[in-house]
């Protein structure tokens, strides 16, 4: 738990966030949450209220403020449409941890992010186990798109179509990477992320694919660490440092020009909030360099590489093109993915009726309020169906899982790729 100090330090941070809001209500129009229960303090507005009086509601209910305070997919909507410009998302990272030290991590929760989490070779290990044995607890769903269910009722896969553990995740496939530069004289560092190596290996040797053929050296080292996310919309700071060292180290053993990923997510976790939140003060010139490099691989195809869209044909394939929110909302980068999913020419980009939304994964959002998750995804993956699209895609591995579960339980047999595989099957 944290010391008192240090709580009342971040309790006046947080109250000097909190000013910026007016309490519109602008936000209910833009959050998924909120559209769904109609709960006050399910929106952005309610939870604002609630934590500015934060230090007086730690003393009579924290459970309760904690509580309400996880029901939010930290998609980012909001804050990319308030009038005011609160920092949303700050605020409620800060608050997290503000009520992480005062209550403390349940034991599961800190077992994981202090011991597993930040020991990437353990999690490996664990995870190919897991992997090996799987097939016991678990039966196909549909074979389109890939999915299983649980053979019987057990906690947290039961109702779910999920996305097995790839039998050899991406780190075994391609252990290390390190070429020289090609021809364009570039040389790119590879943040994978954790869903593409252990779910999705098949996004990574897409990437590898593209970045051959466009003649890129790669440099990519073994035992990445997970780029931090979980632990810190969690509260756990000290898990989030210990994860960003990590991988400030690995990727400071060589020189490259840009950091690329395929996770919406991760882009977005290194760009915005490794600067922000790393507590190491004395390397925070590290962490900028770093941060100042890292694209989505769209972006880098397109805004480096300068790939552009080829003109549809009669036989290109319709692709039902779903905007991950963290690359939306937090980086702004919509048109990159779209250009790449276009430029072999052998598909076009439908897009979904009603525009733009979350489609309810946020993370731990989906294993702590499934319910809440399930019914947002469901409209997701009819929005999707109604496009005629043969095929969806999308720039994030979460958003993949999540695409995955709602189309299989809908009943709706369309494969979800990663818009860097449907490039790669071009060249």
């Amino acid at each position: 738990m944290a010391d008192i100090k240090k709580l009342v330090s971040m309790l006046k941070e947080l109250d000097d966030l909190l000013t910026g809001c007016m309490r519109c209500g602008m936000c209910q129009a833009q959050c998924p949450v909120f559209a769904q229960t109609g709960r006050e303090t399910d929106v952005t507005r309610g939870k604002l209220a609630l934590l500015s009086g934060l230090s007086d509601e730690i003393l009579k209910d924290p459970v309760a403020v904690n509580e309400k305070l996880q029901r939010c997919l930290l998609c980012g909507t909001c804050e990319a449409n308030c009038p005011s410009g609160v920092k949303v998302t700050d605020i409620f990272l800060r608050a997290r941890a503000i009520l992480s030290g005062y209550l403390g991590l349940p034991p599961a929760q800190r077992l994981i992010f202090r011991r597993l989490l930040t020991n990437p070779k353990l999690m490996n290990n664990l995870l190919s186990l897991g992997a090996s044995m799987q097939s016991i607890f678990t039966k196909e769903a549909d074979g389109v798109i890939g999915t299983s269910c649980a053979r019987f009722n057990a906690p947290l896969i039961a109702d779910r179509h999920f996305k097995k553990l790839a039998a050899k995740p991406f780190h075994t496939l391609v252990p290390r990477q390190d070429t020289p530069p090609g021809k364009p004289g570039l040389r790119v560092a590879f943040f994978p992320g954790c869903v593409t190596d252990k779910v999705f290996p098949q996004v990574g040797e897409a990437v590898l694919k593209i970045m051959k053929h466009h003649d890129i050296g790669v440099y990519m080292p073994p035992n990445q660490a997970c780029c931090g996310i979980p632990a810190l919309s969690s509260g756990e700071p000290e898990s989030f440092d210990k994860l960003v060292r990590q991988n400030l180290d690995l990727f400071a053993k060589s020189k490259w020009d840009y950091l690329i990923t395929p996770c919406a997510t991760c882009t977005a976790t290194i760009a915005e909030l490794w600067p922000k939140y790393y507590g190491d003060k004395m390397d925070t010139v590290r962490v900028q360099e770093l941060a100042a490099k890292v694209m989505d691989v769209s972006q880098f195809l397109t805004d480096v590489l300068k790939i552009t869209p080829v003109q549809a044909s009669a036989e290109s394939a319709k692709v039902a093109y779903h905007d991950p929110c963290h690359l939306r909302n937090t980086l702004k980068v919509t048109a990159q993915p779209r250009n790449v999913l276009t430029a072999g020419g052998k598909y076009v980009t439908a897009e979904l009726p009603g525009g733009p939304s979350c489609c309810g994964s946020g993370g731990s959002f989906n294993i702590k309020h499934y319910k809440l998750s399930d019914v947002i995804g469901r409209k997701k993956a009819e929005s999707i169906a109604a496009t005629g699209a043969k095929i969806a895609a999308t720039s994030c591995p979460a958003c993949m899982l999540q695409l995955a579960d709602m189309l299989s339980k809908t009943g709706h047999s369309i494969p979800v790729k990663h818009v860097a595989e449907l490039y790669a099957e071009t060249l």
